[in-house]
């Protein structure tokens, strides 16, 4: 079994962010002024996809996955002081 990879902490921010956007927008009301929300989704939807990480096609799909379960569970990557432990 291979080890967890380790997204850099800006990125599970960026990731946690479309989803706790994604949420609200969800749970909006029909009507209710969506615009906003759904403009930030589009933009936080840019932002992960041009990550330069994903630049091979493939790597998108292969790390997406990953990268929705870690923000999930609040992964991030481990300090220095934890590298050395």
């Amino acid at each position: 079994m291979r080890a967890p990879f380790r997204f850099p902490d800006d990125l599970l921010a960026l990731q946690r962010a479309w989803q706790q956007t994604y949420a609200a927008l969800a749970q909006a009301p029909g009507g209710a002024g969506t615009t906003v929300l759904r403009r930030r989704l589009i933009t936080l939807s840019g932002r992960l996809r041009t990550r330069p990480s994903w630049a091979v096609p493939a790597g998108w799909r292969a790390g997406g996955v990953e990268l929705r379960h870690a923000a999930r569970t609040h992964a991030s990557a481990p300090t220095e002081r934890e590298g050395a432990a």
